[in-house]
């Protein structure tokens, strides 16, 4: 877990005072609380007890002692997860019904759980290098100029889920292969913007 764990071994109050200043540049510690709110509603709906099987879902709850809610896993950390990420990331709260729709009508049963987890992390990576392929020099702008940089990666999201002919043979199988997984995902443009835009201004921070 990195900066996240130690961030949190101490208080709830402290944890969020040094997480503003720890965590808040990272992308790693961005996707692994991304990836704890996927894990916590997988185990709501799923009706998960052991949390050995959701293993990051289980170091945030032990690092920040997070106490279990009505004897359901996930209840707590959802809410916990989604107020940092809204918090140290500013994400809007339109965020994150999608992601409980989506897992929602992809994870019916145990064994979609993890071909999910699989076509959502392929889906991220292939997402991230064709909008940084498609941004390319913009990738320069200074971080200041928020709205150009968010207004040029939702231009680049949606040429990706549009665009029907590309004149790079790899950049055409990358938008094609982002489109199959999103049939499955069922994430909007809207949400993948927003997703892309984060990293991007967190990438752009560390450098």
């Amino acid at each position: 877990m990195g900066k996240i764990k130690d961030a949190f071994n101490d208080s709830k109050k402290e944890a969020q005072d040094k997480a503003k200043n720890k965590v808040k540049s990272n992308v790693e510690d961005f996707m692994t609380l991304i990836r704890v709110y996927y894990q916590s509603v997988i185990a709501i709906n799923m009706g998960i007890t052991n949390a050995n099987s959701v293993p990051e879902l289980l170091a945030f709850k032990r690092a920040l002692k997070i106490p279990t809610q009505n004897n359901r896993l996930g209840l707590a950390e959802k809410s916990v997860a989604r107020k940092m990420l809204r918090d140290l990331y500013g994400l809007s709260e339109a965020f994150f019904p999608e992601i409980d729709s989506s897992i929602k009508k992809s994870c019916k049963n145990q064994n979609e759980i993890q071909t999910y987890l699989y076509a959502f992390q392929g889906f991220s990576n292939d997402l991230m290098m064709a909008v940084s392929s498609l941004m390319s020099w913009k990738f320069r702008i200074p971080s200041i100029f928020k709205s150009l940089i968010r207004s040029s990666t939702e231009k680049s999201v949606h040429k990706i889920m549009t665009q029907q002919s590309w004149k790079k043979a790899d950049m055409n199988k990358t938008a094609q292969t982002i489109r199959k997984y999103n049939t499955r995902l069922v994430y909007s443009e809207n949400w993948m913007t927003e997703y892309a835009y984060t990293v991007i201004m967190l990438a752009k921070k560390e450098k």
